[in-house]
């Protein structure tokens, strides 16, 4: 299955001020998510961000937050965005079959998040250049649990030339001179 620019949301779980520096590679993280980001919002690709506790963990990064709108944050407590009441609601949109999950960490909230949206009937693709943990191991053990769940493991390159579908279109033209790379 291709992922369709018409049934997905960009999920963007916990990329939050104080754990971003403890996050292997963090740097090389926050461009590759800011690079889907920046594609989803070009093509009209719906974006929701969460964060875990943002009085423990700081709010989410400064240059991710500012290209989510208001509406499409969610507090939560709970690891799993799903387990979450207020973050559950805005997941249960029928108008999307297909969620593209990236944040921190790979095998805690990011894991927990996408086990359970599989779980609730969804399409699930994890986009593994865009996941993050503070030890890459957990990061790697991560993905092959969510593998083997049936999660599909994609990269940032992969979903947007999915969503775009097809080439010489102007839209094309605007993400591959800027984006895509």
């Amino acid at each position: 299955m291709l992922i369709d620019a018409q049934k997905s949301r960009l999920l963007v779980v916990d990329l939050q001020t104080k754990l971003m520096p403890f996050i292997h590679d963090h740097q090389t993280l926050l461009d590759n998510c800011l690079n889907i980001i920046n594609v989803a919002t070009s093509i009209g690709v719906p974006v929701i961000a969460s964060e875990q506790y943002p009085k423990g963990l700081g709010p989410t990064v400064d240059s991710i937050r500012s290209l989510i709108p208001d509406d499409g944050m969610m507090e939560k407590e709970y690891f799993s965005c799903v387990s979450d009441d207020g973050c559950r609601a805005t997941l249960q949109d029928k108008n999307f079959s297909q969620v593209v999950v990236i944040g921190t960490e790979s095998h805690v909230c990011v894991m927990q998040t996408a086990l359970e949206l599989k779980a609730a009937g969804l399409e699930v693709f994890l986009v593994e250049n865009c996941v993050g943990s503070r030890d890459p191991h957990n990061k790697h053990l991560a993905i092959e649990r969510m593998r083997q769940a049936g999660i599909i493991i994609v990269s940032r390159e992969m979903v947007a030339f999915e969503w775009l579908r097809k080439a010489n279109t102007p839209i094309f033209r605007q993400i591959s001179k800027s984006y895509i790379v």
